[in-house]
C-alpha cells in the first residue's frame, strides 16, 4: 500500500470519529475542478447523511458506532476478507498472531450457560492447579458466568501475568462445587502438535500460522527424528482445517522442507509490488518422503505451504480440494482507532498459478466418510472461497470475464454463450477425532509405507518450477493471508 493511501485512511478515520462536520469541512477545501472532484462530492454526501442521522434519528445514535459501521460497510463491499477492527478486536487479533498471552492455560467451550473445560494445556497454571477435562466453571472470582458469552468469559480469565483469579468448579463425582485459586502466567499457544505413528512415521499437525509456528515445527521435527531414529520412513504434515495466519510463517515452514526455488509470489495492484520468496538450502526432513493432508478447511497460509511443496514435487498432497483463498491481507494500524484488514495482493504458487476461488487439488483424492449422525446436518455443497458473497475473483476468471465482455460488445452476443472459468466451491472438512477412523490419515500412512491400496483419483503433480535467483521477499509479520 502506498504511503499516501495510509495517510488518507488514518486521516479519514480520525476525522470521522470527530463528527460529520469535520468530514464535510475537509472535503469542501478541494476545488470543484479537481480530477477527484466526484470523489469529494461523494464524501460530502457521506457527511450530509451522517449529520442527518445524528440530528433526526428517533434515538440519539452512537457516533463511534456509526463511523465504524460505515467503514466496515465500505471494506465489506470490496471482498469478504477486508474489514475494520475496533481497538479491542485489533488487540485480540494481535494475541492470536503472537500465540502468547497472560492467562490460565485451558481450552474451553460453552455448554448450558457455563464454561466447560475441553482440556488443560500441559505445564500451565491450570494444569498445575489440577483443572481437568470436562470440569464446569460456574463462577469467576465469585461472579456467575451465566449470562456471559464465551468470549466475555475468556476475556475475564485472561489478564496480567502474576495476577490471581478464583474459579468455582463443578466436577462429576464431587458432591459440591469447589474453588480453585490460580495465578495467571504467560501462555504460549503451540500451533504444532506432533507424534510418531507406529515406529516409522513422523506425524506433524499444524493448526494455525502464528509467530510461534516455525519455531515449534523445527522443535517438533528435531524431537521426532531423534525419537524414531534410522527407522524414519517419512513425514505426514497435516494442514486440514488450518485456516491460515501469518505469511512469513507459511514461507518459513515451506522453506523447512525445500532446498531451493521459489516458495510463493505475491502480486499487488502495481508491478513494482510483486515479491518472490525463495527457499534457502537445508531440508529438516533430510530428503525423506512427505505427505501433506489438506481438505476444504485448509485455507490461505496452508495453501501456500501445500502449493509450494506440490509444485516442487517435494510432497504428495492427499485429501480433498482446499478452500481456495489466494489473497493476502495487510493489517494497517490506525493508532488508537484500531486497524483495518485490507486485501493488498494475490499470491501465486511457484508455478505462477493463482488458486484464488479455485483451491489446490490433491495429487490423490481421498474422501472422508461422514458418520450417519452428521450427514443430515452437513450442507450438500461445502463452502469454499468461491461460495462467499463478493469474493475476489481469480485472475483467470477476471480475464475470462473481460474477454467475454469485449466479445459481447464486438459481436453483440449474449454473455451466456461464453464459457466461464470454473471457480470451485470447496470440499468436505470433516476429520474424525480417532486416528483409526481417519481415512485420509490412514491412507497417508499406507502410502508412505508402500502398502496403499484401493481406488483413488490420482492427479499428476505439476512440473517443478525453474529456480530463480531473485531475492527473497521481505515478509512483514503484519501481513496476514488469513
Amino acid at each position: 500500500m502506498r504511503k499516501t493511501d495510509l495517510v488518507f485512511w488514518t486521516f479519514l478515520t480520525m476525522t470521522g470519529l470527530a463528527g460529520a462536520t469535520t468530514v464535510f469541512n475537509v472535503t469542501q477545501t478541494y476545488s470543484a475542478n479537481s480530477p477527484n472532484s466526484e470523489l469529494y462530492r461523494q464524501l460530502d454526501l457521506f457527511g450530509d447523511v451522517f449529520e442527518r442521522v445524528r440530528s433526526d434519528y428517533v434515538e440519539k445514535p452512537d457516533d463511534t458506532m456509526l463511523v465504524e459501521s460505515a467503514i466496515n460497510g465500505m471494506l465489506a463491499a470490496l471482498d469478504p476478507h477486508s474489514s475494520y477492527m475496533s481497538p479491542k478486536n485489533y488487540r485480540d487479533m494481535q494475541v492470536q498472531t503472537r500465540g502468547e498471552f497472560g492467562g490460565l492455560g485451558i481450552e474451553v467451550t460453552m455448554e448450558n450457560g457455563v464454561v466447560k473445560v475441553v482440556s488443560p494445556i500441559d505445564e500451565t497454571p491450570a494444569s498445575k492447579a489440577g483443572i481437568q477435562a470436562n470440569d464446569l466453571i460456574t463462577h469467576l472470582d465469585n461472579e456467575q458466568i451465566s449470562g456471559l458469552t464465551l468470549e466475555q468469559a475468556v476475556e475475564k480469565m485472561r489478564g496480567p501475568v502474576n495476577t490471581p483469579i478464583t474459579l468455582t468448579i463443578v466436577r462429576k463425582g464431587k458432591d459440591e462445587p469447589f474453588d480453585v485459586k490460580i495465578t495467571r502466567d504467560f501462555i504460549r499457544i503451540n500451533a504444532v502438535k506432533a507424534r510418531k505413528e507406529g515406529d516409522d512415521i513422523a506425524y506433524v499437525k499444524v493448526t494455525t500460522f502464528n509467530e510461534q509456528t516455525h519455531a515449534n515445527l523445527v522443535k517438533a521435527m528435531d524431537a521426532l527424528k531423534k525419537e524414531i531414529g534410522p527407522k524414519l520412513r517419512g513425514i505426514v504434515i497435516d494442514l486440514r482445517n488450518n485456516p491460515g495466519g501469518l505469511l512469513d510463517q507459511a514461507i518459513a515452514v515451506s522453506d523447512d522442507f525445500l532446498d531451493r526455488g521459489a516458495i510463493v509470489l505475491t502480486k499487488g495492484r502495481n508491478n513494482e509490488e510483486t515479491q518472490r520468496a525463495q527457499a534457502r538450502p537445508g531440508d529438516t526432513a533430510e530428503g525423506k518422503p512427505i505427505v501433506v493432508l489438506i481438505n476444504g478447511g485448509s485455507a490461505s497460509a496452508s495453501e501456500i505451504v501445500a502449493g509450494a511443496l506440490k509444485d516442487h514435487k517435494r510432497a504428495t498432497i492427499i485429501g480433498t480440494r482446499s478452500f481456495g483463498k489466494g489473497s493476502v491481507q495487510t493489517i494497517i494500524p490506525l493508532g488508537a482507532n484500531g486497524a483495518i484488514r485490507l486485501t493488498t495482493a494475490r499470491y501465486y504458487t511457484p508455478s505462477n498459478r493463482s488458486i484464488q476461488a479455485k483451491g489446490i487439488d490433491p495429487d490423490i483424492v481421498i474422501e472422508q466418510e461422514l458418520p450417519e449422525e452428521l450427514k443430515s446436518k452437513t450442507p450438500e455443497k461445502p463452502r469454499g472461497e468461491a461460495s462467499l458473497r463478493g469474493h475476489l475473483r481469480g485472475e483467470d476468471a477476471e480475464a475470462a470475464a473481460k474477454k467475454a465482455d469485449e466479445a459481447k460488445d464486438a459481436a453483440n452476443k449474449d454473455e451466456t454463450n461464453k464459457e466461464p472459468v470454473k471457480e470451485e466451491s470447496g470440499s468436505s472438512a470433516y476429520v474424525p477425532k480417532e486416528p483409526e477412523k481417519d481415512t485420509q490419515l490412514q491412507y497417508a500412512l499406507s502410502f508412505l509405507r508402500g502398502t496403499a491400496t484401493g481406488e483413488t483419483v490420482a492427479k499428476k503433480p505439476a512440473t517443478p518450477p525453474a529456480s530463480s535467483t531473485e531475492g527473497a521477499a521481505d515478509a512483514n509479520k503484519s501481513t496476514v493471508p488469513n
